[in-house]
């Protein structure tokens, strides 16, 4: 079931992970590694890991005094692996559509994000907030806030891309005029709108319109 809807907008902010690229595999195999080494159970590690800093993750497991060594660790895991990065179907032609009106707000640090951007052949923005970026990480939504006023528009005026819990959480509490799931398992989230893929949607010179609704064709 197809079903067509148009969002207004001027600007677009773009979470990076399972929104762009397709990295879980990677980043999970990374983590994975990385708990391991540090005796630590991966299955508590993936909990919320996806959307969330890696330095807010790395301190929820290890003490403080071999915080900044673990967090150099999985850094240097993650951008090892950054070849394995996938583009999301649809993201290069979307950003490529863009008229310079969009943003990455990111978890990840400055080397990951282009590691991983240029892995998956996505043209590199203009304006990033990465997790270094901000004080406190999502579901936080300071990074949207400073992303908008970094492209000089009003929150109320763009549109925000997340796949995650904390992304969305991040996207929701940050007043935009619209926030749009991306795949599956944004379902689980309290994205109002869902799409399978950056195919989905189209820039129309006054917004964005969204060909296809998960939500409304039933998940």
């Amino acid at each position: 079931m197809r079903n067509t809807m148009n969002l207004s907008c001027r600007g677009v902010l773009f979470d990076m992970d399972g929104v762009l690229v397709d990295s879980t595999v990677a980043a999970e195999r990374a983590w994975t590694q990385w708990a391991h080494e540090y005796g630590v159970d991966p299955a508590e590690v993936m909990k919320g890991l996806h959307g969330r800093r890696a330095t807010d993750t790395v301190r929820l497991h290890v003490p403080d005094a071999v915080h900044d060594e673990a967090l150099r660790r999985i850094d240097d895991i993650e951008i090892a692996d950054a070849d394995a990065t996938e583009p999301i179907p649809g993201a290069r032609e979307l950003l490529e559509s863009l008229p310079g009106n969009w943003a990455l707000v990111t978890s990840a640090p400055p080397d990951l994000l282009v590691a991983r951007l240029a892995a998956a052949g996505m043209p590199e923005p203009q304006v990033v907030i990465n997790g270094r970026d901000v004080s406190r990480g999502k579901p936080d939504p300071e990074g949207y806030l400073l992303a908008a006023g970094k492209l000089g528009l009003p929150i109320g005026e763009c549109v925000v891309f997340e796949d995650s819990g904390n992304g969305v959480a991040a996207g929701l509490a940050a007043e935009p005029a619209g926030v749009i799931g991306v795949g599956e398992k944004a379902l689980h989230t309290a994205a109002p709108v869902v799409v399978p893929d950056l195919r989905a949607v189209e820039w129309t010179g006054a917004g964005l319109r969204v060909t296809e609704d998960l939500r409304l064709a039933g998940g």
